[in-house]
C-alpha cells in the first residue's frame, strides 16, 4: 500500500453518513471555496451557488446521492447556470482510495463518467473478490491500458493529494462522514432528499 501519511495508518477511519443529515452555518460572511485546479468541477464558474461534495467511493450513501439526486440537481440546477459543482474526495478506506486514483488517472473529460460507473456499479466492485482486478477492468472500460493502471495505482503523489483533500475537508469544514456538502460556505452532513437541496439551493441563490 502507498498511503504513507500519519491519519492513514493502520486503515482509514470507517464510517458512513448520518441518515438525517446535520446542517452547520457559514463560517465566515465571505465564502471562499478555494477552487483548484486539482478540483473536478461541473457547471459554470460565475453559477450564483456553488456546491462541493466531499465523498467515498466505498460510501453507499454517496452512490445513493450520485445515483438518485444529483442527476436531478445537474438537471434543475447545473445545467441552466445556478449550481457549479464541485467533486472532492474524502475516502473513508484504501479502497475509496484506489477508487478515486482510477477516476483521476483517466482523460479530464472522463472524470465524470468514471465517477458515475463507479457508483451505479459499487456494489459489484467493491464487494468483489478481488476488487483491485474490478477496478482494472473499469480503468480498461475508461481507456486505460494495464500498465496506464498500474503506474496510476503505484502514483503516490496521486495518492497523497487526495488524502490532502480529506485532511483540509477535517480541518477546515469539520468532515467525518460522507456525503457531506458545502453550499454557499453552509456545511450540509447526510443523506437529504431533493427537496432538502433544493431548498438550500435556492435559499443560497
Amino acid at each position: 500500500m502507498i498511503l504513507s501519511r500519519r491519519s492513514f495508518q493502520g486503515g482509514l477511519v470507517a464510517g458512513t453518513a448520518l441518515a438525517a443529515g446535520l446542517t452547520r452555518p457559514a463560517r465566515a460572511q465571505s465564502w471562499d471555496p478555494n477552487i483548484t485546479d486539482f478540483d473536478q468541477v461541473l457547471g459554470q464558474p460565475d453559477a450564483p451557488v456553488t456546491m462541493i461534495e466531499y465523498a467515498s467511493f466505498t460510501c453507499g450513501h454517496c452512490a445513493t446521492f450520485h445515483n438518485d439526486t444529483l442527476p436531478e440537481i445537474r438537471t434543475r440546477y447545473i445545467d441552466n447556470g445556478t449550481v457549479r459543482f464541485v467533486f472532492r474526495d474524502f475516502p473513508l478506506d484504501g479502497l475509496a482510495l484506489r477508487a478515486g486514483m482510477l477516476a483521476r488517472c483517466v482523460e479530464n473529460d472522463r472524470f465524470f463518467t468514471v465517477v458515475d460507473v463507479l457508483f451505479e456499479s459499487q456494489r459489484q466492485w467493491a464487494t468483489s473478490g478481488d476488487p483491485l482486478e474490478a477496478l482494472r477492468r473499469i480503468g480498461q472500460l475508461a481507456g486505460l491500458s494495464e500498465a496506464e493502471f498500474d503506474a496510476c495505482m503505484e502514483n503516490e503523489a496521486l495518492a497523497n493529494q487526495i488524502i490532502e483533500l480529506r485532511l483540509e475537508a477535517e480541518q477546515r469544514y469539520d468532515v467525518s462522514s460522507t456525503p457531506t456538502f458545502v453550499i454557499n460556505g453552509e456545511v450540509v452532513s447526510g443523506a437529504w432528499p431533493i427537496d432538502r437541496f433544493v431548498e438550500l439551493i435556492e435559499g443560497a441563490v
